[in-house]
């Protein structure tokens, strides 16, 4: 059961947990404090004296009650300086709340929010229910004792003007949570075919979707000879999963295609991989997550917006009949690819998955992916890089993603990458053997097979799946969900 998410007047709380804003430095409290500021106003200036309450970003302090608004404790969340106080500040302090509550056995949060500014009061709102249900999320589904019932409520105490925001945002932090689950799901269960199974199953949930899953026969006779070949060492064999989203009264002209890497485990087949960390390889179909949720979540929302997600979900795996080093590939498309390193078989996957939805009749492309460990190397676990076969259209992924909450960074595509892939015996292969570019390099490969019209590549290698805290509102280990708020942002302003 998830947490609800409702709006109600300031006094009627009735939440085992109050939750305050509190910037530093902490004094003098907000507006938002209301009673609760002069009833409890000493013992705050205490603890701020003492030190103990500062509003620093992440901080929290509790306080019990005496039953002031029908609540048994206080918790004042710190914000940082007021100036700083962006949105990932207030969910990160949001998220501290929610483990509070865990915490204290609290199964509601009431929080206190200054109706003053109502734009202001907007954001708020949605970076704290961000945070709550973002930072509140539990990867252990799979222990068998000591987990917690989890938050049933969330209350915002404020203008009831709010209440279609915070509806909205709970419903995309939903899918960006049900992403989290597919990504943190062991292989020994989440497999090519178990993956189309769920994706048909969610399909019959939703109004005006439906799906379509070809198999190994389909994949052969459409000749995506790429994603055959990297499918073809598992006992598991490999899936293109298509969900269709057909709205009624969709805007004209625009048809989204979102393509997703879907490697549901990945030992980097004969190129094989070290065997440290290897296990995080399950989260080698983060892309492919988001960008089925992401297809929920616009169906859910009712977002006027024809969209077509394409997952290429294959094991890579050594066996007899596993792909080679120096195997030649051809691609639904009909180019040919060498294969130089089997570990570089996302890009594979998403060749021919592109070249399937563009056929569809997208007219605008993402992909999203977990595609080259040297993103990882250059921007983190924060930001994803991003391409494209223009400037417009990246940059407009790229501000969908920072207004969504989750991060990109333009990066930079040139013609003269391609001669990194120019091969001897094929029309390009698959990597270059020269440690330089790792992650345009790569992009120029899909490139190839975007066809005609906007398309942008998602490097979200770092931020899809966490191995530590990423010490801000995402603290568990594994699955984060990106990409789900980026693509619902991304649809929400194309179908403006």
């Amino acid at each position: 059961m998830g947490t609800s998410v409702d709006v109600r007047a300031p006094d009627s709380a009735g939440a085992d947990l109050l939750a305050l804003f509190v910037a530093e430095p902490a004094l003098p409290l907000p507006a938002a404090a209301g009673p609760l500021g002069e009833r409890l106003g000493e013992r705050i200036a205490a603890l701020a004296a003492d030190g103990e309450l500062t509003g620093a970003p992440g901080q929290t302090v509790l306080l019990h009650l005496d039953g002031e608004l029908g609540a048994r404790r206080l918790v004042l969340a710190g914000t940082g300086p007021a100036p700083q106080a962006d949105a990932d500040a207030l969910r990160t302090a949001a998220a501290a709340v929610a483990r509070a509550a865990r915490a204290t056995g609290a199964l509601s949060i009431g929080w206190l929010l200054d109706p003053e500014d109502a734009q202001l009061l907007d954001d708020l709102a949605r970076a704290i229910v961000e945070g709550v249900l973002l930072g509140g999320y539990d990867p252990a589904r799979w222990k068998t004792a000591g987990r917690s019932p989890g938050l049933e409520r969330l209350t915002l105490l404020a203008d009831p003007a709010v209440a279609g925001t915070a509806a909205r945002t709970a419903t995309v932090c939903s899918w960006v949570n049900r992403a989290r689950d597919l990504a943190n799901e062991p292989p020994n269960d989440l497999t090519p075919g178990r993956l189309a199974n769920d994706v048909e199953e969610l399909a019959g949930d939703l109004a005006h979707v439906r799906a379509e899953t070809l198999g190994p026969e389909e994949i052969e006779r459409h000749g995506m000879g790429a994603l055959a070949a990297v499918g073809r060492g598992s006992d598991n064999p490999p899936r293109l999963v298509v969900l269709r989203y057909e709205p009624p009264a969709a805007v004209d002209g625009v048809h989204l295609g979102l393509v997703g890497k879907a490697i549901t485990f990945d030992t980097g087949g004969i190129s094989l991989k070290p065997a440290l960390y290897m296990e995080e390889m399950k989260g080698d179909m983060a892309g492919g997550a988001a960008v089925i949720a992401a297809l929920g979540a616009l169906a859910e929302l009712g977002i006027p917006l024809r969209t077509t997600a394409v997952v290429a979900a294959a094991e890579n795996m050594v066996g007899s009949r596993s792909f080679r080093p120096g195997d030649i590939l051809r691609a639904m498309s009909g180019t040919t690819i060498e294969v130089v390193n089997t570990d570089c078989e996302g890009r594979l996957v998403l060749a021919d998955a592109l070249w399937y939805a563009r056929r569809e009749g997208a007219t605008h492309l993402l992909d999203l992916a977990t595609l080259t460990g040297s993103m990882v190397l250059a921007l983190g676990d924060l930001y994803a890089g991003v391409f494209g076969n223009g400037e417009s259209w990246r940059d407009a992924v790229v501000d969908a993603g920072n207004a969504g909450g989750d991060h990109a960074w333009p990066m930079p595509l040139h013609p003269r990458y391609r001669r990194y892939i120019d091969s001897a015996f094929a029309d390009l292969k698959n990597h270059s053997i020269l440690k330089e570019g790792s992650p345009p390099i790569a992009a120029e490969f899909l490139h190839e097979f975007a066809g005609e019209g906007p398309w942008a590549h998602v490097d979200m290698a770092g931020p899809a799946f966490l191995m530590r805290s990423r010490g801000d509102y995402l603290t568990q280990r594994g699955g984060t969900g990106y990409g789900v708020r980026l693509i619902v942002e991304l649809a929400t302003r194309l179908a403006a």
